[in-house]
């Protein structure tokens, strides 16, 4: 099990440059500093910003200015393949379009974080898969993800980014496609998770009842931090 470090933000600017046009600042962030193990909302209105940190927050994407530190690491000046190497020992992350492998079934697609260290997932991943499908109310685990609902995906993809004890764990609008009821049972999920394994949780979501049940909410408006409750 990795341990949860400090989370930074520092100078972090983000600039899209559109064809002949002046640069576009898509997040413009003094300082940002998660402690390690706390639960914190990011929220704000649509095109805030919020996917934009949550990617720069985990590598995906390199800030065109700035650094993005967890612990004494500089995840925003990883090398190619050793910024992968540290998502797939530290992160587990809910993407907001779930990027699943619709020809995959559901077991196999929740597995796919422990594909990348050997040929076959270990009995005791393939357990934990089978024990987290069954909290997030996936009982056909041969079924194919093409042929799911949006919401039944979702719960998929919630599952592959805990099958690991990462560390970060990284939320994109986690409940945004289930019921109240399922909705409660994601937020119940992710904070026990978070809890057990003294991981850092970063949500970005409108959800009230789930920011309600984080240590802190982080506002954005058009790429800045605003308010901190």
């Amino acid at each position: 099990m990795s341990h949860a470090q400090t989370l930074s933000l520092i100078d972090v600017r983000l600039d899209r440059y559109d064809q002949g046009g002046a640069p576009v600042r898509l997040l413009d962030i003094d300082s940002l500093v998660i402690p390690a193990g706390l639960k914190i909302g990011i929220a704000g209105p649509s095109g805030a910003g919020k996917t934009t940190l949550l990617d720069i927050s985990s590598g995906l994407l390199t800030p065109t200015t700035g650094r993005v530190t967890w612990g004494d690491n500089q995840i925003s000046g990883l090398r190619a393949g050793a910024d992968a190497l540290w998502r797939r020992l530290t992160l587990g992350f809910i993407f907001q379009d779930f990027h699943l492998l619709p020809e995959l079934s559901v077991l196999d697609n929740i597995l796919l974080p422990a594909w990348f260290g050997s040929f076959r997932a270990p009995i005791e991943l393939q357990g934990r898969a089978r024990e987290l499908a069954s909290r997030l109310r996936l009982p056909d685990m041969d079924r194919p993800a093409g042929v799911l609902s949006r919401g039944e995906q979702q719960r998929v993809a919630i599952a592959r980014a805990l099958l690991h004890d990462a560390a970060l764990i990284i939320a994109d609008e986690p409940t945004a496609n289930l019921d109240a009821v399922n909705g409660a049972e994601i937020i119940n999920l992710l904070i026990t998770e978070a809890e057990r394994r003294k991981a850092t949780l970063l949500v970005a979501t409108h959800d009230a009842a789930l920011l309600a049940r984080l240590d802190q909410v982080i506002h954005l408006k058009d790429g800045r931090i605003g308010v901190v409750p």
